[in-house]
């Protein structure tokens, strides 16, 4: 049985519409409730196909900026985590995300990163890779955040959890 988590994905406009499909199909796979592409979005008849045909199952939200992203955010009370490697960022393997409202985690653009605007309004985290790389593909990166906020998100349901005398948020 799918679910659906009160969490969602947010890309800035990407070179590589592979990577975009790559993106609706992990939101696809891992339950997101949305995808927020800021920038340009290619059309259906280019993106299923690279989505795995799961481009039907995510609702996909365009915003024409970073501001209009940040303004659409605010209002509904969204809580941003971005991936980006610079020196305040926490690191994944200790990072707790906060249900306490709906989360979208954010990953960047393949040469500019995330923008500031949205870096500044976010908990910003990195992947610790103990290789000789330094960065993963942004869509790797979607992958193992989405991955990590449904395991605790997960995990602290389960704490707290009726059965368990508790009522869920």
């Amino acid at each position: 049985m799918a679910q659906a988590y009160p969490i969602s994905l947010c890309c800035v406009n990407f070179q590589h519409d592979g990577n975009l499909g790559y993106l609706i199909r992990t939101a696809a796979c891992f339950g997101a409730k949305f995808l927020h592409v800021i920038g340009s979005l290619p059309s259906r008849k280019i993106l299923n196909p690279l989505s795995g045909s799961l481009y039907d199952y995510v609702k996909i939200k365009q915003h024409s900026s970073p501001r209009e992203f940040l303004y659409y955010t605010t209002n509904e009370k969204i809580k941003l985590v971005a991936a980006e490697i610079c020196g305040s960022a926490k690191s994944l393997s200790t990072y707790k995300f906060d249900f306490a409202s709906p989360l979208c985690l954010v990953v960047g653009h393949e040469q500019s990163g995330i923008p500031i605007e949205i870096l500044h309004r976010s908990d910003v985290v990195h992947i610790p890779m103990p290789g000789v790389g330094f960065c993963l593909n942004t869509a790797q990166t979607a992958n193992i955040l989405l991955y990590e906020a449904i395991k605790q998100y997960d995990f602290f349901s389960t704490i707290r959890s009726p059965e368990n005398g508790h009522q869920l948020f």
